[in-house]
């Protein structure tokens, strides 16, 4: 008998019930589409996609086929595909690749029945996914079911953002006033406001305690240091953290990053110069500011919590979200630092400081070992704000003034470095530019 089971008759009916989950939805949209009278082409075939879901879901949940023979689940030659693309360069440039169609086809991604659409998508991969044991493993943890339950929750809000900054700069282009001067009658706080909030507060109770009963707490056992989780991770909210320290030291992945991205915060509304966009949606009036900010939140953020969660596997390896995490996997890396790339190149051994040599003659020597990362380091921080603020930003310079423009461009800077990073050490396995670990600093 096979342990762990792709499908058994339990997994079944409840990817059943999912099913039958997604075809009420569909009803409610069949039903819309019928109000709004729109084409009945298309709301017969929203009635007919709405019937096969509810005869699979039947067919599931009343379980009439033995598991072994059920041919309704996700195809081998798809998993296959998609484990075998299972790389952190593959998935990085997916995730930009992403986030540049959403930006890109914002106008079109708005429209009710194309978001309607994208979420059948993500309901089905997600319902057909279930069928595999691997991936219900990741997804069906304890742990991993609040970050699915925030995918959704993340798409949804930028899906509501890019919906009302798309309308209103439609209006603003044709003269219209804004959505959010349209029927903006105030409301008082009691009890309109009081009212919302506390039956938002009842749901909110009613909701976790469910969750509360039907999901089990995720405990373990007490801490030993004789044994040890394998993968350890971090809470979700510190995934982003914690793949950080995979291409940093922990003074800067886990104290110099984080504290620019709490001081940029605090600084932006002093080297903000724009005054438009205060008080509405708009994605026009502050495309830079929009992309800079999505860019670092949607793929730096959100995306290295999902690869951390549901990619990262025992010893910190990649594993496909279909693939068994084998505690044997090996994955041969040979990490170099830049001193050793360049020392190679001319084909020297590192400087070494002699024998009995004086701190300062040790530290000349080191500092000699080390002069291309600390000239590169220097050059990025402090020459190439200079070169932006003369070419792509010199608008931004003349406006800002040249201490909020270094304030700006290094926030910048920084957030770009940990890209800059992940491909170099996807690459070429560079491991670090600056390495002193006499110092204990390495970047």
């Amino acid at each position: 008998m096979d342990p762990h089971p792709d499908l058994t008759s339990g997994v079944i009916r409840g990817i059943g019930w999912l099913y039958l989950l997604l075809c009420a939805m569909n009803v409610f949209w069949t039903a819309r589409a019928i109000k709004l009278h729109v084409s009945i082409g298309e709301a017969a075939a929203w009635a007919v996609y709405s019937a096969m879901l509810a005869m699979i879901g039947f067919a599931h949940v009343t379980g009439g086929a033995e598991p072994n023979h059920f041919l309704i689940r996700m195809p081998l030659f798809f998993k296959t595909i998609v484990d075998a693309g299972a790389k952190p360069e593959v998935y990085f440039t997916l995730s930009i690749a992403l986030f540049a169609a959403v930006v890109w086809l914002r106008e079109q991604l708005v429209k009710p029945t194309v978001a309607w659409l994208i979420l059948n998508g993500m309901v089905l991969f997600l319902t057909l996914s279930m069928s595999d044991y691997d991936f219900r493993q990741i997804v069906g943890k304890p742990d991993n079911v609040p970050i699915v339950s925030m995918l959704f929750i993340v798409a949804f809000f930028t899906w509501l953002y890019f919906k009302r900054a798309v309308d209103n700069d439609q209006r603003i282009a044709a003269g219209r006033p804004l959505f959010e001067q349209e029927d903006n009658d105030k409301v008082l706080v009691w009890p309109d406001l009081v009212y919302t909030e506390m039956i938002c507060m009842v749901i909110v109770t009613a909701v976790l305690v469910v969750w509360g009963i039907v999901l089990q707490a995720p405990l373990e056992e007490p801490a030993s240091s004789v044994r040890t989780p394998n993968p350890s991770k971090a809470p979700w909210y510190f995934l982003g953290l914690q793949e950080m320290l995979v291409y940093y030291d922990p003074w800067m992945a886990g104290v110099v990053l984080p504290s620019m991205i709490l001081v940029g915060l605090m600084a932006l509304p002093y080297i903000d110069f724009n005054k438009k966009g205060n008080g509405y949606y708009t994605f026009n009036q502050r495309k830079f500011s929009i992309l800079t900010f999505m860019f670092g939140f949607l793929p730096l953020w959100i995306g290295l919590i999902i690869l951390g969660t549901f990619l990262r596997g025992p010893n910190w390896n990649f594993f496909g979200i279909y693939e068994l995490w084998d505690s044997h996997k090996l994955v041969v890396l040979n990490n170099v630092n830049l001193s050793e790339y360049f020392w190679g190149w001319l084909g020297k051994p590192l400087p070494v400081a002699a024998a009995g040599s004086g701190a300062g003659e040790q530290m000349l020597m080191i500092l000699y070992r080390e002069w291309l990362g600390l000239v590169l380091v220097l050059g990025y921080l402090l020459v190439l704000p200079m070169v932006m603020a003369m070419t792509i930003f010199r608008s931004f310079f003349m406006r800002m003034g040249f201490i909020r423009y270094m304030v700006f461009a290094n926030l910048v800077l920084f957030m770009a470095c940990l890209p800059i990073k992940m491909i170099l050490r996807w690459t070429i396995n560079l491991k670090y530019i600056v390495a002193i670990p006499e110092w204990f600093f390495n970047i």
